[in-house]
């Protein structure tokens, strides 16, 4: 049987072969099929970030006016919980795809937000629920933060190596920008129907995620050679770049996923605006920051990705030093100003994090190689470790959200406002420039051309290193 041969299993459509790099199959049909998996996938996952953040936007609609009475603190820990069951089921939803077929699972998946989203209609109008209660049923929303993982581990089998960065950075950008679509629907329903409409915001998402579930299933394909390679991801669990790019990519992704839940509670909070007001503002942040992650891949294919990385992060402090600022003045204008352009730094960021982890493992690769192992072999390994770092720094990355929000709920807890917040996040985002320039800019004292990856500085360079600069 061949690339080209199709075979039907019961419960879904499966493609018993497929091989994206032979050239002849992939333009004769297999792109077409690709894409159409793709834009299917897109819609899917896009409509899971949303489902994972819409409490950030519900939270606004939670008002004495509707008969809510959660403090600051309680609403950050909300959030916080949201975003943690997100974080933590991106790990199995990465091996579901195997498993199950990304078909199938994109069906599954795209069905069991329906829970949390029915979930959220009943109690948006429910001010009378016990916290804890409230705490646990919300916390279901957070089913939708583990699709990123699953959509991006099947697209990544579907196209080959020459075209995988577009399809990878089109798949991820469209599923980022529900943070912003759910906020901006938010803000519509609010100028619509007012704050006693909450319910309607979440309602909006039930057909459209039956409209989405029937598109996967008529659109997409299971393919039969995806295997899980639960050996390369412990083998990247073991391996000291995967846990420095998680620190970088938790200062960048985190800081996103983070302040986008976080922003509309801060401008109610500290600068008393209506959930109206807030509305109107919260979404231009996460739009600009999942438009412009492409840029920050450019940028980092331009000037090397721990360049952009590390003048980045030095950005970010300046930005939490200004919006520090902002708070001691009480000057609204600075703060949103400062907290979008710290979006578009967080979007950059995400670009050029991302883009250093194949270029580490292609460099530790070519020194595998030059040290006597067979080329071959060399970027197959590091290939493999390379796909399981990429989807273990996205899970990783994403507590960088829940730490962000239950900072905030200690800082508000202890002090009622956030300035002691913004104060540790500086400095974490000055760790972060630290650790960037010491592993993956500092030049090493004597240079020695047979050096191997994770040579000590001191008596030869790290290729990793010079392939990320």
């Amino acid at each position: 049987m061949t690339s080209r041969d199709t075979a039907h299993r019961p419960g879904g459509r499966w493609i018993a072969h497929w091989d994206p790099e032979d050239r002849e199959f992939w333009e004769d049909q297999g792109r077409r099929i690709a894409r159409r998996n793709l834009w299917a996938s897109v819609f899917a996952e896009h409509l899971g970030f949303s489902v994972w953040s819409i409490w950030s936007v519900l939270t606004l609609f939670m008002v004495p006016e509707t008969g809510f009475d959660f403090s600051p603190a309680q609403k950050f820990l909300l959030v916080s919980v949201v975003s943690l069951v997100g974080a933590v089921l991106r790990v199995p939803y990465t091996l579901a795809v195997p498993m199950l077929g990304g078909r199938n699972w994109t069906v599954v998946s795209v069905l069991t937000l329906l829970v949390p989203t029915v979930i959220a209609v009943v109690l948006i109008q429910s001010p009378g629920t016990p916290f804890w209660v409230f705490l646990l049923l919300a916390a279901t929303a957070g089913v939708g933060g583990g699709n990123f993982s699953s959509s991006m581990a099947n697209i990544n089998f579907f196209f080959p190596e020459r075209e995988k960065g577009l399809a990878l950075g089109l798949n991820a950008g469209g599923g980022n920008v529900g943070v912003a679509v759910v906020q901006l629907a938010g803000l519509g329903v609010i100028a619509a129907v007012g704050v006693a409409g909450g319910w309607a915001l979440a309602g909006l998402y039930i057909p459209l995620l039956l409209v989405a579930a029937v598109v996967s299933w008529t659109r997409m394909d299971n393919l039969g050679t995806a295997r899980a390679d639960v050996g390369a991801q412990v083998a990247a669990a073991k391996d000291r770049d995967f846990w420095i790019m998680s620190l970088l990519y938790i200062g960048t992704f985190g800081s996103f996923i983070g302040y986008s839940f976080a922003f509309g509670l801060l401008l109610q909070n500290q600068f008393g605006r209506s959930p109206l007001e807030a509305a109107a503002v919260t979404f231009i942040g996460p739009l600009i920051g999942s438009l412009i992650r492409p840029l920050g891949g450019l940028m980092a294919d331009r000037f090397g990705g721990a360049r952009v990385t590390l003048w980045n992060f030095a950005a970010m402090a300046a930005g939490t030093g200004l919006i520090i600022a902002a708070s001691a003045s009480g000057s609204l204008a600075v703060f949103t100003g400062a907290f979008i352009v710290l979006f578009v730094l967080t979007g950059i960021g995400n670009g050029s994090t991302y883009k250093m982890i194949p270029a580490i493992y292609a460099a530790r690769a070519a020194d595998l190689a030059a040290r006597g192992t067979p080329r071959r072999r060399a970027e197959e390994h590091f290939r493999r470790v390379s796909g399981a770092a990429l989807g273990l720094v996205g899970a990783v990355g994403a507590m960088g959200g829940v730490g962000i929000n239950l900072v905030f709920r200690q800082s508000f807890a202890s002090t009622g406002g956030a300035v002691s917040a913004y104060t540790a996040f500086l400095a974490f985002y000055l760790v972060c420039f630290a650790v960037t320039w010491a592993v993956y800019l500092r030049r090493p004292t004597a240079v020695r051309p047979d050096a191997g990856a994770g040579t000590d500085a001191s008596s030869g360079p790290d290729p990793a290193a010079q392939v990320a600069r």
